[in-house]
């Protein structure tokens, strides 16, 4: 049985394997084809941090797949008032056949997992949001745009960073991250990234300087600034990251056809400017889509590698 936690517990070939099993399942999706991967099985949703685009793709993409979605908010079980993580994992895994887990503290997720009998997706933690870059990198694969590529990323060293910083260290593509000072990504998860870079040849480079970053690069990509549970530090973070928005000067200097991607929700005039999200509006809502089908691979990966 395997977990999805963090991409760090994946090889290259198991990424790719679920990225090609999504693409599969979204095309028979488009033909009018529903195969009942998860018939009569049950997918627990455990919400700590609300979302649109997590809650509704894995309602749905467990419904195409003859399962069923059970929605439990932080208000609607014992986790977290007085119950033990660990009980609560020993509850729900006896009941459903799978969990999904969006919270705060990704020790919280990994102690659920550690006593889980069924499989734990990471929906996002504050330290990584794996399913998201399943979706990301499966959009650059449709659009043509995972071959030789270099990603950007502008903004903070946050959840989105670190899962970056993991997936181009595990298929081996080159990533620049220019973040604010004092808002670099963990030591520890850096290190751990070019660990896993020195075996597959991925070149990862690090700064404060956003216009540095983009240079040459086929991807630019960027998160909210203040993200949930951050909102009595969004003022302050406006001030600290300026002159970190991606717009036109610095979309002048990556590649002619270089492609912006946004995780959502996006917050014009501050991360991303008007002209930009607009300009790239196709490929920014082909990747919320994908959330959709890359997390119906994933579940479909784990439920034949149960044994």
């Amino acid at each position: 049985m395997r977990h999805f936690l963090t991409l760090k517990d994946y090889t290259k070939e198991e990424i790719l394997e679920i990225i090609n099993l999504s693409l599969e399942i979204k095309k028979d999706l488009q033909a009018g084809i529903y195969k009942e991967e998860l018939k009569h099985k049950t997918l627990a949703m455990i919400f700590e941090k609300s979302s649109t685009r997590t809650r509704v793709s894995f309602e749905t993409g467990v419904f195409q797949l003859g399962g069923h979605a059970l929605f439990l908010s932080n208000r609607d079980i014992h986790l977290g008032r007085g119950e033990p993580v660990k009980d609560t994992a020993r509850v729900i895994s006896r009941m459903c056949d799978m969990v999904m887990i969006r919270t705060y503290e990704h020790s919280m997720i990994e102690e659920f997992a550690r006593y889980s009998k069924v499989p734990v997706i990471n929906g996002l933690t504050d330290s990584y949001h794996p399913v998201q870059l399943l979706a990301d990198y499966m959009t650059m694969i449709e659009y043509g745009i995972a071959e030789n590529d270099v990603v950007a990323y502008i903004g903070d060293g946050n959840n989105m960073t670190h899962s970056w910083l993991f997936l181009a260290a595990k298929l081996g593509f080159e990533l620049h991250i220019a973040t604010p000072k004092g808002y670099e990504v963990e030591a520890e998860v850096l290190q751990e990234a070019l660990a896993f870079a020195k075996e597959s040849g991925a070149v990862i480079k690090v700064s404060n300087d956003p216009k540095e970053a983009v240079l040459g690069a086929t991807i630019v990509t960027t998160d909210t600034w203040a993200s949930m549970g951050q909102e009595d530090e969004k003022e302050q973070r406006i001030k600290d990251f300026t002159g970190f928005m991606v717009d036109d000067l610095k979309m002048s200097l990556a590649d002619k056809d270089a492609k912006f991607l946004h995780c959502l929700p996006a917050y014009r005039g501050q991360e991303v400017s008007e002209e930009i999200l607009e300009s790239h509006a196709e490929i920014v809502f082909s990747e919320a889509e994908n959330r959709l089908h890359a997390q119906k691979g994933l579940m479909v990966w784990l439920d034949r590698h149960r044994d």
